[in-house]
C-alpha cells in the first residue's frame, strides 16, 4: 500500500491490520519520494550475515555493479533502438547510440566503481538527450522533455519520470524487505541519503522497462492534462491527485505486464521479477553467481 502526501490518514487499527495480514505501507511525499515504510521483515541473522560478508568486499561489489551497469546501459540502448526503428535516425540518436555502446564496452573494463559511474553518467546523458525528439510532438500539450532535471523536477514530464522513480523505488524496498536481505547494505550506490542504497541498486535494472517505458507511453497515447494532471510552484512542478491516480493506474498495469524471463525459462509479471531478481542476487553469494541482472529489455 502506498500513502503519497499528507492528506491521506491511516488509523493505528489499519496499521495493526496491515501488519497482521503481512501488507506493507509505504509513505511517499506529494512528488513521488520515499519517505519510509512499515514492514514485516522476513529472513534471519545468517541470512543478513552473508550478505554482510559479500557485500563488504570489495572485489564482489565491482563485479556485482558491473553486472547491474551493463543491464541498464544495455536496456537503455535497446529503447532508443526501438524507438528509432524504421525511421531515419537523427544526429543526436546516432551519436546517442554511439555513445551508449562505447560506455558499454568501457565500463566492463574498469578497476574502480568510480570509473563505472562515469561511464554510466555518461551513456545516461546520452540517453536522455533522445528524449526530446522523442516528445518533440508533445510540445505543444506541454508534456515534451527538453532535459533530465530533478529534485525537483522542473517541468511536467520530468515530474512524471521522478514520480515512477519512486514508486519503483517503494517496490524494490518491499521485495528486499519479502526476501529477507538488508536494504541499507548495497553494493554500488554509497548511503548519502535516507534512501536505501540496495534498493537504489535494483532499481537500475527496471528503470527502463518499468518507468521510461511507462512515461513515454502515456505520453504518446495523450493521456495527460498539464492544468488538470500538475501543480505548479515556482519552477517546481508536481502530479496533482488526479495525476497521481492517472499515473499510478498506469504504472499497476504496466507491472502485470507478462514476458519471459532469461534466467527461470517462463513467463512472469515484472511485479514477481523484481522480487525474482533480489532472490538471484542472493544467489551470487550463496552458491549459484552468474543469475544476477540478466534480463534485458526485449
Amino acid at each position: 500500500m502506498s500513502i503519497h502526501g499528507q492528506s491521506v490518514q491511516l488509523s493505528t487499527q489499519a496499521l495493526m491490520l496491515c501488519a497482521e495480514k503481512g501488507i506493507a505501507v509505504h509513505w511517499l511525499t506529494g512528488g513521488g519520494n520515499y519517505i519510509g515504510s512499515v514492514t514485516k521483515a522476513a529472513g534471519g541473522v545468517q541470512r543478513r550475515l552473508r550478505q554482510y560478508k559479500a557485500l563488504t568486499d570489495d572485489a564482489v561489489k565491482l563485479a556485482l555493479a558491473k553486472k547491474l551497469v551493463l543491464a541498464k546501459m544495455e536496456s537503455q540502448l535497446r529503447y532508443v533502438l526501438r524507438c528509432t526503428r524504421g525511421k531515419p535516425r537523427s544526429n543526436t540518436v546516432v551519436t546517442a547510440v554511439e555513445a551508449i555502446r562505447h560506455a558499454v564496452s568501457h565500463s566492463q573494463k574498469v578497476k574502480t566503481t568510480e570509473e563505472l559511474l562515469g561511464w554510466e553518467g555518461s551513456a545516461a546523458k546520452a540517453y536522455f538527450a533522445c528524449f526530446a525528439e522523442f516528445t518533440a510532438d508533445e510540445l505543444e500539450a506541454g508534456m515534451a522533455f527538453s532535459h533530465r532535471n530533478r529534485r525537483p523536477p522542473k517541468d511536467p514530464a520530468n515530474a512524471l519520470l521522478s514520480f515512477y522513480y519512486g514508486m519503483l523505488y517503494k517496490d524494490c524496498v518491499e521485495a528486499i524487505t519479502v526476501v529477507g536481505l538488508d536494504p541499507t547494505i548495497g553494493f554500488y550506490h554509497q548511503p548519502r541519503s535516507q534512501a536505501y542504497p540496495l534498493a537504489l541498486d535494483l532499481m537500475e535494472i527496471f528503470r527502463v522497462s518499468l518507468c521510461d517505458i511507462t512515461a513515454m507511453g502515456t505520453i504518446h497515447r495523450k493521456q495527460w492534462d498539464v492544468e488538470e494532471d500538475f501543480t505548479k510552484a515556482g519552477d517546481q512542478v508536481w502530479l496533482s491527485e488526479a495525476g497521481k491516480k492517472k499515473a499510478i493506474a498506469a504504472y499497476e498495469r504496466r507491472k502485470q505486464d507478462t514476458w519471459k524471463h532469461p534466467v527461470i525459462g517462463y513467463s512472469l509479471s515484472y511485479d514477481r521479477a523484481i522480487e525474482l531478481e533480489v532472490r538471484l542476487l542472493e544467489k551470487e553469494w550463496s552458491g549459484r553467481p552468474g543469475l544476477f541482472a540478466q534480463s534485458r529489455l526485449r
